[in-house]
This record gives C-alpha cells, structure tokens and sequence, in this order.
C-alpha cells in the first residue's frame, strides 16, 4: 500500500482532492489531504512543509511507502515535503520552482504570458479567461464547481513573494500535463517539464486544471501507476 500525500494549489485546501482519495482507497491505497496554512501571513515554506509530514506520519508511522503529490503552486510545497520525507513526487499541472524563485517570478521565468496568449488565439480567448468557470471548471460538473468555489480559502501573497528554499527537486519526479488546461496551457506545462524536471516525455490526461475534481478516477489511475514505475527522463 502507498500513501499519497495529495498537496493542494493556491485558492484551494484538502477537500479539493476528496474524489481522488476515494479513488485511491478504492485502488486499495491510502491518501491524505491536508489543508495547507497558505491564509497565514505569517506562514512559512517550513510551516506547509511540517503539515504534509505530519499528515502522512498520521497515517503510515514509521513505515510505508509515501508518493508527495503537487497540483499547480502546490508544487513549490510538495517539492519541498519530498525531499523532507525522501519521497518520490508527482506534479499535476505543476508550477516546478527554482531555487531562489518566487511563485510570483515562476509566472515571468516559464513565458506564461506568451503562452496564454498563444493558447487565447488559437481557442477564441477561453484560455486566460477571467471568468474561473471558463478557465478552470470548463470540465467540471455545473454543482461540483459551484462546491468547489464555495470550498475556495483565501491565499495570503506573502508566502507568494518568498523566494524558494528548495535546491530544485532532487527526487525522483513525474509530471502530468492536462492537456486541455486554460489556465497552464499544455505546452507550458511539456516545457517545464523538459527544462525543469528533464522529463521528455510526461503522462498526460485530457483534463482541464482541475483534472483532480472533473477526472479523479483517470487522475487517480495515472498517480498509482506512476508510484509503481520510474520516471521517463531524457536519454
């Protein structure tokens, strides 16, 4: 049995994963969820980072396999809880940080401008849209996206504007690109990938940015598959 530490984005808290979870138990695995103190001002990368730990040595003791599971910024926590737990990790639709850049600079660093732009030309404006339900829940069932708004946390920018302190992820890693994302355009993500993580080729699924929410049992499928084999790397 695996234990995946599911670490949630900005805006969201563990309930965003609760179909993910029911789906890996179903696979006989075990999850856990944490609501990140990301509304703390005073919030530190070590305060997220104690939550993920403390959630999964709830769970598995002093044993078991763990796999530390990033969505979008909560990749930066992730990264961070994998090297502290010496875990293999996931990214869904991950902003994978450099050591010494903000979530604020990733934006700037990876070209996110440029490729939402790109992604607006080519899909009629649907990809950057301001409307959260044109970008993020497109392909999310009408109430579970109303839920899933009324489930939103507020995000302190403080912790935003810190600088990592992580020496880039230097465990093994995966990436799954949503492939139909608005928000993190689908070859931004193949490129963060390629340049961040050196994955040439990634796991994909024909999923919006909340591909944890509008396919949890594909999501799920792919995170127990990727727990049980290497990463694909360049050659």
């Amino acid at each position: 049995m695996t234990t995946f530490a599911l670490v949630h984005g900005s805006g969201d808290g563990g309930w965003a994963w609760h179909l993910v979870q029911q789906a890996l138990r179903s696979r006989g695995h075990d999850a856990v969820a944490p609501d990140l103190p990301t509304d703390r001002d005073d919030a530190t990368w070590a305060d997220c980072v104690d939550v993920v730990a403390e959630a999964v040595g709830a769970t598995t003791g002093a044993g078991g396999d763990v796999v530390v599971v990033g969505h979008s910024s909560g990749a930066f926590v992730a990264a961070l809880a994998a090297a502290r737990l010496d875990a293999p990790q996931v990214f869904v639709a991950g902003m994978v940080p450099r050591p010494g850049e903000s979530a604020q600079d990733w934006f700037a660093a990876v070209g996110w401008d440029e490729a939402v732009a790109v992604g607006a030309h080519d899909d009629g404006g649907r990809t950057g849209n301001p409307d959260p339900m044109v970008v993020f829940f497109h392909d999310v069932a009408p109430g579970l996206a109303r839920e899933a708004v009324a489930h939103e946390r507020e995000t302190s920018d403080a912790l935003g504007e810190v600088p990592w302190p992580g020496p880039g992820p230097a465990v093994p890693a995966r990436y799954v690109v949503t492939t139909q994302d608005r928000f993190l355009p689908p070859a931004l993500q193949r490129q963060v990938a390629r340049t961040r993580l050196g994955i040439r080729v990634p796991d994909e699924i024909a999923a919006g940015h909340c591909a944890h929410l509008s396919r949890p049992d594909e999501l799920a499928a792919v995170l127990t598959g990727a727990a049980g084999s290497p990463p694909r790397q360049r050659p």
